[in-house]
């Protein structure tokens, strides 16, 4: 199939991008996908994925996906919490990450939801302290290559984009789950003073990539993660009084610079505060995890072509046989036919998902949705 109203027109992916997200007619959509755990890769490597595709990003070439490319922006901590080993046994570690969090990992390299035991930010006194790290002004938020690494951008034939991190899930991490729902009840004015420092934060930081001459952004992206399989971890009256003026401050930028499509990464279901963000300009809905209740094609029966899409393919049918993989990919192609929608997986692929079940799969997207079949990875990139 092609993409609506039949255009077969060849385009360069970053074409195929901004008129997918702009539903106009395109030869097809992107063909891209959001990524695998690791526990995911080392099983594929004992059935035929070759041992060098050890990372997302190595995979992203592999499997031959359509890249994009971002603005250099530097939301992180500067400086960063010292990565540290804190104590052991024979089983676990206890570690202080980057961000100053304590938790407790496994030895064997499995993954699991970590264990988390102490976090950096428990008091106003903390907080102080700690957004001393979040000064857009340091020196060593700006790469001594900005001028060559923008620059390269104004001639890119893939999406270009720019980060705005996070003004919720930067703060749930540093706080934790259940000290920062408390503290949206019980210490309303701390919230709104970490929102509003992130808020100006991110503002900050976009500015000179969003002025540089002759850039243009196709995208805009940031994440949340703050929505688990009932909905959002606080209430949409929170959500509206705490991040809808914040958001809004962020779009009217990126809008005043000609970019509109605003993706926020939120896993779970986010039912609840779909329009919120909306409402606040971010436009774009990803991963839209099916397993936790959020269904793309409701999203659009919903919302209409006020909102866009990616993601919206159930993981758990992968999982199945190669019948469910062929119902799972079908019942998407009205959505496909519609536009601003690009399909891949609703979140990272699990390890129960086989190697050859995960090739079927996409082998029956790209033929359902018209995506020409890449060429094998060794004719691509001549080897690893």
């Amino acid at each position: 199939m092609t993409h609506r109203d039949g255009c077969k027109n060849h385009a360069s992916n970053r074409q195929r991008f901004v008129r997918t997200m702009h539903f106009e007619p395109v030869d097809h959509v992107p063909d891209e996908e959001f990524g695998y755990w690791d526990d995911t890769l080392r099983e594929w490597h004992r059935q035929g994925l070759p041992e060098w595709v050890d990372t997302n990003a190595k995979a992203d070439r592999f499997f031959g996906f359509a890249p994009r490319v971002g603005a250099p922006v530097r939301h992180g901590l500067i400086p960063a919490f010292e990565s540290k080993v804190v104590e052991e046994d024979e089983r676990h570690r206890i570690v202080q990450d980057s961000a100053g969090v304590l938790h407790m990992v496994n030895k064997d390299g499995s993954s699991s939801i970590p264990k988390y035991l102490k976090f950096p930010i428990e008091s106003r006194a903390d907080w102080e302290d700690f957004k001393k790290r979040l000064d857009p002004d340091t020196p060593e938020r700006q790469p001594g290559d900005f001028e060559q690494r923008m620059q390269r951008l104004v001639a890119a034939d893939v999406p270009v984009g720019i980060g705005f991190g996070s003004l919720f899930g930067w703060l749930r991490n540093w706080m934790g789950f259940e000290n920062i729902s408390i503290a949206c009840a019980e210490q309303p004015d701390l919230i709104h003073d970490m929102v509003e420092h992130l808020c100006q934060f991110i503002i900050a930081l976009m500015k000179p990539c969003l002025e540089f001459p002759g850039v243009k952004f196709d995208f805009a992206s940031g994440w949340e993660d703050m929505c688990f399989n009932h909905g959002c971890i606080i209430s949409p009256k929170m959500f509206a009084e705490f991040l809808v003026p914040r958001y809004k401050r962020i779009t009217d930028l990126l809008h005043g610079h000609g970019c509109d499509v605003v993706i926020t990464d939120c896993d779970g279901n986010i039912n609840d505060v779909v329009h919120l963000w909306l409402e606040g300009g971010v436009n774009c809905m990803f991963p839209v995890e099916v397993a936790a209740g959020t269904d793309p094609i409701a999203l659009r029966e919903r919302f209409g072509h006020d909102i866009l899409l990616a993601g919206g393919v159930n993981k758990r049918e992968l999982a199945r046989d190669k019948r469910a993989i062929e119902r799972e990919v079908q019942r998407l192609v009205p959505l496909v036919e519609d536009g601003g929608f690009i399909p891949h997986v609703d979140h990272r692929v699990p390890p129960d998902v086989s190697y050859e079940n995960y090739l079927y799969y996409l082998d029956c997207k790209r033929e359902t949705f018209g995506i020409p079949k890449p060429r094998p990875y060794e004719e691509r990139e001549g080897g690893a």
